[in-house]
């Protein structure tokens, strides 16, 4: 008698979990029971009691089954909540207010579970200190014996992106110095850049933004030059791999020379890559023109190429290079400043 008691007890405690479990079946006639997480247009996430966290591509699934509520997410922006079943192409959704709510699979772009939702919810309005991702980058070169020189190169970028804004911040400087005796110059290299830009969507491809970017260059006798802009985007790109975005606006230059002062309005031009290649490296490029408007035929360009391949979760190698370009730098100097560094990348997330 007991045995039998155990037995159904055993029984039931199984057929309760299968009933209240999820189900995933696949096109090749496996079939996956758990919890499902979440899911975008590409991969559906279900966490099950003895594989784990299982992640499988959309294409290959024939249909889900879910006995717990889905936050199920449409192409126009509305959410569904209600346990979910596939059938003929449709998602059914059972919801607690309106009944079965069936919507074409092609029209929903997301699944969550109501712990995803939260955290979800959550990322769309952070606080300033939260999704923060950046990173640190050192380079350093010692020479002695024949020749004497030390040079160091520091970088540092921070963005904070949310589903409607983004803060970005970037600095990077290189200082570099010949300690042989009677060098001229002694200080080879002196010059830091630095800045921060606000953006935010108007309309999903069109965005507004405010920067400012400052330099300093000591070899240029340049004390400080300071821009201001204000403009529009637009997200030619925007996908998981690439990103490509140009962008216009007007700005005011101050340019702070030993001996010479120049203000102006000017325009900003510019274009904005990135490009993931591979699982590992992250190719970025920036390419602006600031026509002068006071003074025709007189602007300044800047161009900024780098790769960053990561070795492991918080560590990579990053390679950047950098050139600056003025029409009308004071009298002796040169027009371009070209800035090359290599070192690690130290990345973080808060």
């Amino acid at each position: 008698m007991v045995r039998w008691q155990l037995a159904a007890l055993v029984f039931l405690l199984v057929f309760s979990q299968v009933m209240f479990a999820d189900h995933v079946t696949l096109k090749n006639g496996d079939r996956l029971t758990g919890t499902i997480s979440k899911s975008d247009d590409k991969t559906l996430v279900i966490k099950t009691e003895f594989a784990g966290e299982v992640t499988v591509q959309w294409p290959a699934v024939e249909e889900i089954k879910s006995s717990q509520p889905l936050h199920v997410q449409l192409k126009s922006g509305q959410t569904v909540v209600g346990s979910v079943e596939t059938a003929d192409g449709k998602l059914n959704v059972t919801t607690a207010s309106n009944g079965v709510v069936a919507e074409p699979e092609d029209v929903v772009t997301a699944l969550r579970s109501d712990s995803e939702e939260q955290v979800y919810q959550k990322s769309l309005h952070p606080t300033l200190t939260q999704s923060w991702v950046g990173a640190a980058t050192v380079g350093f070169a010692l020479t002695g014996g024949n020749s004497q020189t030390k040079s160091l190169a520091l970088a540092f970028t921070a963005d904070r992106k949310t589903a409607h804004d983004e803060i970005s911040m970037y600095a990077n400087s290189a200082y570099a110095t010949n300690d042989a005796p009677g060098a001229v110059p002694s200080v080879t290299a002196n010059t830091i850049q630095a800045g921060a830009r606000y953006a935010h969507d108007l309309v999903p491809r069109l965005f507004a933004f405010g920067s400012a970017d400052f330099q300093t260059d000591a070899l240029q006798s340049l004390n400080l030059r300071s821009i201001f802009t204000g403009g529009l985007g637009f997200h030619v790109v925007k996908t998981g791999q690439t990103t490509f975005d140009v962008l216009g606006g007007v700005n005011y230059t101050r340019e702070s020379y030993v001996g010479l002062t120049n203000n102006f309005p000017a325009l900003t031009l510019g274009e904005e890559l990135t490009q993931k290649l591979g699982k590992t490296t992250v190719l970025t490029e920036k390419l602006y023109f600031f026509p002068n408007l006071d003074q025709t035929g007189q602007y300044l360009g800047t161009f900024n190429f780098g790769t960053v391949t990561k070795i492991s979760k918080w560590l990579g190698w990053q390679n950047a290079f950098g050139d600056i370009y003025v029409t009308n730098p004071p009298f002796g100097k040169k027009q371009n400043d070209v800035l090359l560094t290599t070192g690690l990348n130290f990345a973080f997330k808060r």
